[in-house]
């Protein structure tokens, strides 16, 4: 079963809406995540604005790559910090999308609920496992270790439920019960383990031994093609923030837990935060040969019907 989670629609949308000549404004797109640590820092510490001067930036928040990349798609922002799997998903349905530059790699475990009774993957059949959203890289993830365990989920004839809960209410959601564990992001895995959940796939079990890409950033071609001066700028605060995380990582993550409390309205404890921080790398790379394992894992999961061919879209 091939499931299409953004509408063609929107890519006849986004291919009739072109940037403006000199834009006036860097609409950026970005979640509230540890992985996203770079857009985090860049945004607390004001590195995006400083590099690009008197051109305001506007910085929008989402929950999950899948609601990012369809206002992507319908040319509600120029650049984003997203999960590889929505942006090879983008890639494949044709938008003008180009891969700038890595952002972070690992960062996501499989958590349990400490009365769920998982003590492995296998564990998983019959309960419900949430994910940040249908068809982004940690549901994707998920559907490639329930490949690897011979289990499926409900959808696909299997017993395992994949539901689409936002990281930051997945707390909640292991309180009142609503779900029998979560592959998240971090900060999210270290919050839950810290009141007595399971981590049963550490960042490095969970994927290639932890090698894989878990944040791209990505521009809108067209807005490249009509803005490079300000991609330049953008591409250099960026470099500057993941130089300053890892640098300075008590520095980075007192403005990540600031931004954070800004955004979801909670701090988290210091010792969470360093322990999300020792599942995550940071780098400005792009690995190509990762990113082309994981189309081909998002063709597994049944989200695209074939693998594109990635080179072209990555921006030299």
């Amino acid at each position: 079963m091939t499931r299409l989670t953004l509408p063609t629609l929107l890519t006849l949308t986004l291919l009739t809406t072109a940037a403006a000549q000199d834009a006036q404004t860097v609409r950026l797109g970005f979640f509230p995540n540890l992985t996203h640590a770079p857009a985090l820092v860049g945004l607390e510490r004001g590195t995006f604005q400083k590099a690009l001067g008197k051109v305001k930036l506007d910085a929008k928040e989402f929950v999950s790559g899948t609601t990012l990349t369809e206002a992507f798609a319908a040319g509600q922002i120029d650049i984003a910090y997203v999960g590889p799997g929505p942006a090879i998903n983008a890639a494949g349905r044709g938008m003008p999308v180009q891969f700038l530059a890595g952002a972070s790699e690992a960062g996501a475990v499989l958590v349990v609920r400490k009365d769920s009774g998982i003590k492995s993957y296998k564990d998983l059949a019959g309960k419900i496992v949430a994910v940040p959203s249908l068809g982004n890289t940690q549901d994707i993830s998920l559907r490639h270790i329930l490949n690897e365990n011979s289990l499926k989920p409900r959808a696909d004839g299997g017993n395992v439920t994949i539901t689409p809960i936002a990281p930051a209410d997945v707390l909640a959601a292991f309180a009142a019960k609503r779900v029998d564990a979560t592959l998240v992001p971090e900060p999210w895995g270290a919050a839950l383990e810290a009141q007595g959940h399971r981590v049963i796939g550490s960042e490095k079990t969970v994927w290639r031994d932890g090698k894989y890409p878990t944040t791209v950033v990505i521009v809108n071609a067209k807005f490249a093609q009509a803005n490079p001066q300000l991609v330049a700028a953008f591409l250099k605060a960026h470099t500057e923030a993941v130089a300053f995380i890892n640098k300075s990582p008590v520095g980075a993550q007192t403005a990540v837990n600031a931004q954070l409390l800004k955004l979801t309205g909670a701090k988290l404890d210091p010792r969470v935060l360093q322990r999300a921080f020792a599942r995550t790398r940071f780098t400005t790379s792009l690995d190509l040969a990762a990113l082309t394992e994981y189309a081909k894992l998002n063709v597994e999961a049944g989200y695209a019907r074939s693998a594109p061919d990635l080179a072209p879209f990555i921006r030299k």
